[in-house]
């Protein structure tokens, strides 16, 4: 019996995803969870073929979610979905242990696919994406501002980019005020930014929100 754990806040995404993998698997059972901290309570409490997660998800990010799980489970397959481009966001969860990076306008085949490819051994990446980090391992002089920070950095300066308070992603994160005031201080450092509202543009401009 295949099992697979698919975690999206979006109930319509996730009844989709598993109406896709149900359809084309005849053994399967799949199991859906709302936010990284529960898809991390339950890769913990029980045995997965496969992981699905979205990046972005209240709370901590399904990126931070798998740094977490891959220090437990090394192997364990992981897809990562978002609704971004994958020149922003699949260098880094290629790099952070991902085994593949879909956007969530893929067709349904490119669903099936990343999974079958992923479930042999494989990873699952597109030739751009492959090609982009070829060439990124030898010419750092080329690389964009936000490719410098951290991946929690990467994180807290998406929720100050849409408009969050220090206080209100020290919540989400489960981090301390002076915390995230720390991550927003050295994410303007290297950005070269100086306010919210240019992280706000910036982001924009860079297509990351």
């Amino acid at each position: 019996m295949l099992r697979i754990l698919i975690a999206d806040d979006h109930a319509v995404v996730r009844k989709g995803l598993k109406q896709i993998l149900v359809d084309e698997f005849k053994e399967i059972q799949v199991e859906e969870v709302t936010d990284a901290e529960q898809m991390i309570n339950a890769v913990m409490d029980s045995k997965w073929d496969m992981v699905i997660s979205d990046i972005h998800m209240p709370g901590r990010s399904g990126l931070d979610a798998l740094k977490q799980i891959r220090h437990v489970y090394p192997n364990l397959p992981i897809l990562i979905l978002s609704l971004h481009s994958e020149d922003h966001y699949a260098i880094r969860v290629l790099k952070a242990g991902a085994s593949g990076y879909l956007s969530k306008d893929s067709a349904a085949d490119d669903l099936v696919t990343a999974v079958q490819r992923i479930l042999s051994g494989k990873k699952y990446f597109s030739s751009d994406v492959v090609e982009k980090l070829i060439k990124t391992m030898g010419a750092d002089e080329s690389k964009l501002a936000y490719e410098y920070l951290s991946n929690r950095e990467f994180d807290v300066m998406g929720h100050l980019a849409s408009g969050k308070s220090v206080s209100e992603i020290a919540e989400m994160l489960s981090l301390s005020v002076a915390t995230i005031s720390t991550y927003r201080s050295r994410i303007l450092a290297k950005t070269g930014l100086k306010s919210n509202s240019d992280l706000t543009r910036y982001a924009m401009e860079n297509h990351l929100i």
